[in-house]
C-alpha cells in the first residue's frame, strides 16, 4: 500500500456495482483475512434500508473476525459528497466508532492500480505501470462503463457514469442491448433469425422471438448485460453481427478514454489507461482491441489490465483513512466524518442565529393546553408583517430587478434547501397556471434535487459546491436574479449558488432570517434579513420563517408580475384556464372587462382557445375598473 504504515490492524475495503458487492477483510501486512460476495450495491438504485441489509450481510460474514480499524466503501452511483455522507452514515449504524472512507467505485479501482500487498510484504506497482508523473485513466466496462482520470498533482476528471438509460457505451449492458436489437432489425428486415438470435434464445430458455418482448419488459440491467457473454462467443464463431457489435464498442471505449485523459493531460504527454471491469478483464482478445485504438488515439501511452480484484482498492483506502486519522489524503473529497467530542464545549447561545436560539416564551410548550399554545403560535405569526414591512425598500428593489430582468429575457431562481427550497419550487410552480408564462420564466432549485421535494437528502445541504454545478447547469447569467433562501443564513449549498450565482453576472439576493448576515460582505448583492426572533419550536424553520418566506415570495413573483402586464385591475388576465374552477373563472373576468354577459364571454373565450386577453379584445370593449 501506498507509504502506509504497519499498524497491527485489520482493514475492510468494499466495493458495490451494478452486478456484485465484493468485501475483502485483509490485516496490516495485506494477508487476506475473508472475502465475501454478495449481491450488487449501485448506491443509486438502492434504499436506505437495502443498502443497511447489504453492509449488515458482509458485517456477518465476517463474524467472529477482529473489528476492523478502518472500513473504505466505494460504490457505483455515488458521485459526490451528499452521497458520501449517506454511505457513512449507513456504515456507522453497522460498524459504530470505526473511521469509513466513502468514494466511488472508480477511486477504489485506481487505488488498486498504484500498489497492494500480498504474503506479508509490500509490492511495488507492476513494471508496466508506470509512476508519476503520468495522468492514469481508468477504463471500466463491466455491467455499466465509466472514465476516471486522475494527474499526479491530484486533479481528477471523469466521463460517463450516467447509468444505462443515459450512457454506458461499450458496457456489458449496451452489447447486449445492441444484439437484441439487431436480431430482431434483421429479422424484419431479411426475415431471417441469425445464428447470434438462436444463442440469444437458448440462453434465455426462449422458444421463438416474440417471447422476447415480456422478457425485455421485465429484464433488468445485469440480465441483459448478461448477454455480452454470448455476443463474445458468437464473435469467435465469426458471427458477423457479433463482430460489428464489438468493433463498435471497442470505438466507444477507446474514444471516451481518450476525451477523458484531454480533460487533465495535453496531446503528446504521458498517460496510462488502466483496463477494469469484467468485459475488458474476461474478454482479453477484446482488450486487446480496445487497447489497439487507444495507442492509435494517444501515441506513445501504455495500456495495463488492471491485474488485481479492484476490491483491494478499497483495502488500501481502509489503511490511509486510518493511518491519517480518519482524513484521507491526497484523494478527492472524501474524508471520514469525526464523531462528536463528548468534551466539546456548548456553543454560546447568543451566537446562534435566532433560528436556532430557545424562545423564552415557549420553554413549557410542552405542557401547555392545546388552546395556549394555538394562542401562543398565532401571536408569533402575528408578527411577522411587520417585521417584513421593515425591509420593504429592499423588497422594493428586488421586485424592480425581477421586472428588469424579464423584460430584457432573463428569469428569476429560488435556490434553497428543505423547507426554504419546497417554497422556492411551490412558488414558482404557481407562475405558469396564474400567469400563462413558461415554467422557463421562474425556477426552483432544492438542494438534493427532485427526491428532496418529497423527503430530506440527508446532507444535501452542506454540499456548497453542489449549489455552484446547479447555477451552472441552469445556465444562469447576467440577465438572470438569484434570490437564495436559508432561514438561518448560513446554508452552504445556498452561499455556493449564489457565489456561482454573481461571478456569472446575475443579481443576487439572500433571504434569511438572521439580521447578522447584513453585515457580512460579498454574500450577495442585497441581503433581506427581517427579524423575527426564535422559532416557537426551537430550529423549526418550517414554522415562523417559512411563513415569513412565503409570504415574500408571493411579493416578488405577484408585483413583477403585475408590472409586466400580467394583470389588469386586479384580475389575473394572462391565467391558464386548465379546470373547470380556472375556465369559469376566465368567463367571469372577460364579462368584468368587457360587460358582456356569460354566455358571450364563454364563447368568444372558446374561439380564442381560453386566452382571456384574446377574448377580450375580440369583443372589443375597453377594461373596466
Amino acid at each position: 500500500m501506498r507509504n502506509a504504515p504497519d499498524i497491527g490492524s485489520n482493514f475492510l475495503g468494499i466495493e458495490g456495482g451494478g452486478t456484485r458487492t465484493v468485501a475483502l477483510l485483509a490485516d496490516a501486512d495485506g494477508r487476506l483475512l475473508n472475502r465475501f460476495e454478495t449481491g450488487p450495491a449501485n448506491f443509486k438504485l438502492l434504499t436506505e434500508a437495502q443498502f443497511l441489509r447489504r453492509l449488515r450481510e458482509v458485517r456477518a460474514a465476517f463474524a467472529g473476525l477482529p473489528q476492523p480499524a478502518a472500513i473504505a466503501i466505494g460504490l457505483a452511483g455515488a458521485r459526490g459528497e451528499p452521497e458520501w455522507q449517506n454511505i457513512r452514515a449507513a456504515a456507522a449504524k453497522v460498524w459504530p466508532g470505526v473511521p469509513c472512507h466513502a468514494t466511488h467505485d472508480l477511486e477504489t479501482a485506481l487505488a488498486a492500480a498504484h500498489g497492494s500487498k500480498a504474503k506479508g510484504r509490500r509490492v511495488a506497482p507492476p513494471s508496466n505501470l508506470h509512476s508519476p508523473p503520468l495522468t492514469q485513466v481508468l477504463v471500466l466496462s463491466g455491467t455499466g462503463s465509466c472514465f476516471f482520470a486522475r494527474a499526479a498533482e491530484g486533479r481528477t476528471a471523469r466521463f460517463g457514469g450516467w447509468g444505462h438509460v443515459l450512457g454506458d457505451k461499450g458496457s456489458g449492458y449496451e452489447i447486449g442491448l445492441r444484439a437484441l436489437k439487431a436480431c430482431v432489425f434483421y429479422l424484419d428486415r431479411d426475415g431471417k433469425w441469425s445464428r447470434l438470435g438462436q444463442r440469444i434464445l437458448r440462453a434465455l430458455q426462449l422458444n421463438e422471438p416474440n417471447e422476447l418482448i415480456p422478457w425485455a419488459q421485465a429484464a433488468g440491467k445485469a440480465d441483459i448485460a448478461a448477454l455480452a457473454e454470448e455476443v463474445f462467443e458468437a464473435a469467435v464463431e465469426r458471427d458477423t453481427i457479433a463482430k460489428d457489435i464489438l468493433i463498435g464498442a471497442a470505438s466507444s471505449l477507446a474514444k471516451d478514454a481518450v476525451a477523458c485523459a484531454r480533460k487533465l493531460a495535453k496531446a503528446g504527454e504521458p498517460v496510462q489507461f488502466v483496463l477494469a471491469g469484467s468485459v475488458l478483464l474476461k474478454q482479453p482478445k477484446f482488450a486487446r482491441a480496445v487497447a489497439k485504438q487507444l495507442a492509435e488515439r494517444w501515441p506513445g501511452c501504455v495500456v495495463a489490465p488492471l491485474r488485481r480484484e479492484s476490491a483491494w482498492g478499497a483495502v488500501v483506502l481502509a489503511e490511509e483513512a486510518q493511518c491519517s486519522k480518519l482524513k484521507v489524503q491526497g484523494w478527492p473529497g472524501a474524508s471520514a466524518a469525526p464523531a462528536p467530542n463528548p468534551q466539546s464545549p456548548i456553543p454560546n447561545p447568543h451566537s446562534l442565529p435566532p433560528t436556532e436560539q430557545r424562545h423564552p416564551l415557549s420553554m413549557r410548550l410542552d405542557k401547555l393546553p392545546i388552546s395556549e399554545a394555538i394562542e401562543l403560535l398565532l401571536s408569533e405569526d402575528a408578527k411577522l408583517p411587520a417585521a417584513i414591512r421593515r425591509e420593504a425598500p429592499k423588497i422594493e428593489r428586488v421586485i424592480s430587478k425581477i421586472v428588469a430582468a424579464f423584460k430584457r429575457g432573463g428569469r428569476l431562481f429560488y435556490v434553497g434547501a428543505g423547507t426554504s427550497g419546497r417554497l422556492g419550487i411551490l412558488d414558482a410552480s404557481e407562475c405558469p397556471p396564474t400567469f400563462r408564462v413558461s415554467p422557463e420564466l421562474v425556477q426552483g432549485i432544492i438542494a438534493g434535487g427532485q427526491s428532496a421535494v418529497f423527503r430530506a437528502v440527508e446532507g444535501a445541504e452542506d454540499d456548497r459546491d453542489a449549489g455552484r454545478q446547479a447555477v451552472l447547469f441552469r445556465g444562469i447569467g447576467k440577465r438572470d436574479v438569484v434570490v437564495g433562501i436559508a432561514a438561518s443564513g448560513g446554508t452552504p449549498f445556498v452561499h455556493g449558488a449564489l457565489a456561482e450565482a454573481r461571478r456569472r453576472g446575475a443579481f443576487t439576493v439572500l433571504l434569511c432570517f438572521n439580521p447578522a448576515m447584513t453585515r457580512q460582505r460579498g454574500v450577495a448583492h442585497l441581503v433581506i434579513a427581517p427579524e423575527i426572533g426564535p422559532e416557537v419550536l426551537t430550529g423549526s424553520t418550517r414554522l415562523k420563517s417559512g411563513t415569513a418566506t412565503k409570504l415574500i415570495l408571493n411579493l416578488f413573483s405577484t408585483l413583477a408580475m403585475v408590472r409586466t402586464g400580467k394583470v389588469i385591475s386586479n384580475l389575473m388576465v394572462d391565467l391558464n384556464p386548465s379546470n373547470a374552477k380556472l375556465r369559469d373563472r376566465a368567463v367571469r373576468i372577460v364579462c368584468e372587462l368587457t360587460g358582456a354577459d356569460y354566455e358571450t364571454a364563454k364563447a368568444a373565450l372558446v374561439r380564442e382557445g381560453w386566452v382571456v386577453t384574446a377574448a377580450w379584445k375580440r369583443l372589443g370593449a375597453p377594461a373596466r375598473n
